[in-house]
């Protein structure tokens, strides 16, 4: 390629108010425009640019750069079967996050084990727990294996982050978390009352089954199979290990599927579990417990309505349960809704407003700690419940836990097992 006389120019982005360079046609993004980072970044682009005989090396991209060209990798590729993302693109960003924050003016090309473990630092200085660390380590580590792959960085670089091994239980600062322990069947009880209809009757529901969350979230009437043999059969239309090539098989009991049964007679493809009918119950209560009638914006509203969630999410089933568990177990009024707490807050600093908000925070999140508790919870309730009368193997088969030293030979036998378990106590 030959060279132009003239060197390129550092010159103003406008639009997003960064110092940018156009090198063979190609525009490099510096930083904000004026800052020693970007002048710095200049230099290095037009001396590579000199050495290399008017090209600059696909090597010189920062940490900025080849996590944006990842990113979009990632949001096409982390999607479901019917083309919606997966939680593996926001799980991506926030590890990502860190790296950025701290490294993103770096050259990829020059990040190496030191720089890593500062990001871990972070992390474990941010609150994050053990394993989670360890999962977004893990997840920076695939940023740059996706670089090597599209030659964006050398190999080199990939190869030595992989000498940064994994925190182990005890040899670290970081906190350990909490394993997930079952929900006395007590504790569900005394919440059910205090839970929409939809959302009790999930709970229910996923207590009877052992399915994840998410499963019951997305059952559909189409997914649904009546078996002749007294068990129904829920083939979810994507599950967490489909991927592997396993196939998910959910046995409905006779209890279960009284429950069931209420929400089976909707169009086929949609969604069993309505947010619609749990937020048409929660304003029929307080339209009833109104001590003053609609006024004409009101009644307006109400007629105009709102467009609903097709269906609950793994995250908004949660939220649902966590808001029955503080009206069931009366959390305080204080630590419910801590924004507005401080906003009523009179003739106090900023500083004692952030004080007191922090006091409430920790406070509410201690209060949640002590006394919520989440649907993955059920799911640990019903695997002890099956591992104590039926053993290990059968929770494992009916709770559909991947397992790679179980053959494929195996498949048919666990599913009649699971299919059995199901018939004497779902």
């Amino acid at each position: 390629m030959t060279k132009s006389r003239r060197k390129p120019a550092y010159t103003l982005h406008r639009p997003t108010g960064q110092a940018r360079v156009r090198i063979g046609g190609k525009d490099h993004y510096l930083g904000e425009y004026g800052s020693p980072e970007s002048r710095d970044r200049y230099d290095d682009l037009i001396a590579e640019w000199f050495a290399s005989d008017g090209d600059v090396s696909r090597y010189s991209l920062t940490i900025d750069d080849l996590a944006l060209l990842f990113m979009a990798h990632a949001e096409g590729y982390y999607r479901h079967k019917d083309g919606t993302p997966t939680g593996e693109t926001t799980n991506l960003r926030h590890a990502l996050g860190f790296v950025i924050r701290s490294h993103g003016r770096t050259r990829a090309r020059d990040f190496g084990p030191l720089k890593l473990k500062d990001v871990r630092d972070a992390m474990i200085s941010a609150g994050m727990c053990r394993s989670n660390v360890n999962r977004q380590i893990h997840r920076v580590k695939r940023l740059f294996a996706w670089g090597v792959e599209n030659e964006r960085v050398p190999a080199a670089v990939y190869q030595s982050l992989q000498a940064v091994a994994g925190l182990r239980r005890g040899r670290s600062k970081a906190r350990e978390s909490a394993p997930v322990a079952p929900v006395p069947q007590g504790t569900v009880d005394a919440t059910l009352p205090h839970l929409p209809g939809v959302v009790a009757d999930m709970v229910r529901l996923q207590l009877l089954c052992g399915a994840r969350p998410g499963e019951i979230c997305s059952i559909r009437p189409c997914d649904i199979t009546r078996g002749l043999n007294g068990v129904w059969t829920y083939r979810p239309a994507t599950h967490k290990t489909e991927h592997h090539g396993r196939e998910r098989r959910i046995f409905i009991g006779p209890e279960g599927q009284a429950v069931l049964s209420r929400y089976l007679d909707r169009d086929p493809e949609a969604y069993c579990f309505w947010p619609a009918e749990a937020d048409a119950e929660r304003n029929a209560v307080r339209r009833a417990n109104r001590r003053s009638p609609l006024t004409p914006s009101q009644a307006a509203r109400k007629r105009k309505g709102r467009t609903h969630r097709a269906r609950y999410t793994k995250d908004t089933y949660n939220r649902a349960v966590g808001r029955g568990c503080e009206m069931a177990f009366g959390m305080p009024a204080e630590l419910r809704n801590v924004g507005r707490t401080v906003a009523r807050l009179q003739d106090v600093t900023e500083k004692q407003r952030d004080a007191e908000k922090l006091r409430l925070s920790t406070a509410a999140a201690a209060w949640r700690a002590e006394y919520c508790w989440s649907p993955n919870q059920l799911r640990h309730s019903r695997a002890t419940a099956i591992r104590e009368r039926y053993g290990l193997e059968a929770a494992a088969t009916v709770l559909g836990h991947a397992d790679p030293r179980v053959t494929e030979i195996y498949a048919e036998r666990d599913f009649a097992m699971a299919a059995k378990v199901m018939r004497e106590i779902g």
